[in-house]
């Protein structure tokens, strides 16, 4: 558990006179920050307010004053009304809110917890909802982590001015002793970031099984579990910084961008060895690129920057399964140009997540969204994710309304370095296993014909030098015969 939490005073500073001079009485938004147990301390970046609801509601307000208090005439009905009042917090709109915030996160910064602009009486009169909005925030925003076990709860209170910040144990059973006060200051927190960078490229390649041979069937059952396998086999990975091998875990001294090769051991994957042991039908080929990035405190060490990479590689490629999960309710197949063919067949209604692998008879593709980079704070950057048929609006859109930032009006500052989307493809397992066979068959008729040549090489020598022998003799015949008959006509 953090013991001393440091956060932005650039950014916190801004964050208090916006709530100042909005004069508005409650306010709920996320923590966008980093938790490191390792060193037992946080860092808090930025502090982002939660929308209005769909309904254009705000997601905090205070409860109303009891009936008997509005009967109440006098000056000391506001300060009774204020000492009774509570929180009312909108959780599951706090909670899908961190979930998408969290898809535009790079390595190295997350959703760690919620602050709250409220009174010093409303506050202590919420805890425990401000407590369960803390755990379901990092519960949406840890899709990769199960052992996350805190998160941080900051008040700002208006009357007086007041910054506190307290840890949150994340236990089942959220109760008043679930918060623990924890040291916090500001100081310099964007600006000494190190920021790591890294182009991961991957193929992964899963194996359909039968109905009977497996509960996986559908598309997203089958990629989930191979994320999962991936995300296991990548954190054993070594990896090269600037061209040097990692051998140590000290501090990185040196500024600037730092570019990460990932080093992964060769045919390590589990699912290698489960192939051979089921029946297979099937080819499930998941493959691209992935631009990285990692957020590094000088006082962490390199081993964290690593970890960071790794870990936003396998979100990005959840983050990715989600959107086309959360985008499939209305379609109902691929929508790749290239494979019209197969979309042809599928008539079955179901959305593309949700697809039986085993079932389709023909090859079926699927592109990926992909993710755009877009200047943030101090240098550091905020991602999306944009399908084909989106457009660069949309990241605007999710600015704006996700992260409350200005929408960005230079597309010249986005980074795009995926140039082709990451893929995936269905293939029977046919398909992969003849051809490679037949090419290896094809290889003794080759190397018998190479054989033929050069047996047909060796043997033109010997044909060649009875030809000249013949040719030989034939001209000591003529000439023998030219002699003769001059010889006869000088004779006459």
């Amino acid at each position: 558990m953090v013991k001393a939490v440091v956060g932005d005073e650039t950014q916190l500073k801004f964050a208090e006179e916006r709530l100042s001079r909005s004069a508005i009485p409650a306010q709920v938004g996320l923590v966008i920050g980093k938790l490191n147990s390792t060193i037992d301390r946080g860092f808090v970046f930025d502090l982002v307010p939660t929308p209005p609801n769909d309904a254009g509601e705000p997601a905090c307000s205070l409860s109303e004053a009891p009936k008997d208090d509005k009967k109440k005439k006098g000056p000391k009905t506001k300060s009774l009304h204020d000492s009774s009042s509570s929180l009312l917090i909108d959780q599951d709109w706090v909670v899908e809110h961190a979930r998408q915030v969290s898809r535009m996160l790079v390595g190295g910064m997350k959703v760690i917890g919620i602050y709250i602009w409220a009174s010093e009486s409303s506050f202590k009169n919420s805890t425990i909802i401000l407590c369960q909005t803390v755990k379901g925030v990092t519960d949406a925003a840890s899709i990769l982590e199960t052992d996350r076990d805190e998160g941080l709860l900051i008040h700002i209170c208006y009357s007086p001015m007041k910054w506190t910040c307290r840890n949150c144990t994340l236990a089942s059973n959220i109760t008043s002793s679930s918060l623990r006060p924890c040291d916090f200051k500001m100081g310099r927190v964007l600006t000494s970031i190190q920021t790591f960078r890294c182009m991961y490229n991957f193929d992964i390649r899963l194996p359909i099984y039968h109905d009977s041979a497996s509960n996986a069937k559908t598309l997203t059952d089958i990629l989930r579990y191979g994320i999962s396998i991936h995300a296991k086999e990548l954190r054993g990975a070594k990896a090269m910084i600037d061209g040097c091998l990692v051998v140590g875990d000290e501090p990185c001294s040196s500024d600037g961008l730092h570019e990460v090769e990932l080093l992964l051991p060769f045919m390590k994957g589990a699912s290698v060895e489960a192939c051979s042991q089921k029946e297979v039908v099937g080819i499930l080929v998941f493959s691209g690129s992935v631009c990285s990035f990692a957020c590094l405190n000088p006082k962490e060490p390199i081993s964290q920057a690593l970890a960071d990479i790794k870990g936003d590689i396998i979100m990005s490629l959840q983050s990715r399964l989600d959107i086309i999960c959360d985008e499939a309710d209305g379609d109902v197949g691929p929508t790749d140009d290239g494979c019209k063919e197969a979309n042809d067949e599928i008539s079955t209604g179901k959305p593309v997540s949700q697809l039986v692998l085993h079932l389709l008879r023909k090859q079926q593709c699927l592109s990926f969204p992909r993710r755009v980079f877009v200047p943030w704070l101090a240098g550091t950057y905020i991602c999306d994710y944009l399908q084909p048929y989106d457009t660069v609006e949309v990241l605007k859109d999710h600015c704006v309304e996700l992260m409350s930032m200005e929408a960005p009006t230079d597309p010249s500052t986005f980074l795009e370095p995926e140039i082709e989307a990451p893929t995936l493809a269905t293939k029977s397992f046919l398909d992969v296993a003849v051809p490679f066979n037949s090419a290896f068959s094809s290889e003794y008729p080759l190397q018998k014909r190479e054989t033929g040549t050069r047996e047909e090489s060796n043997r033109k020598p010997t044909k060649s030098a009875d030809l000249t022998m013949i040719i030989a003799v034939l001209l000591v015949f003529l000439s023998i015969f030219v002699g003769w008959v001059l010889f006869a006509v000088r004779a006459s």
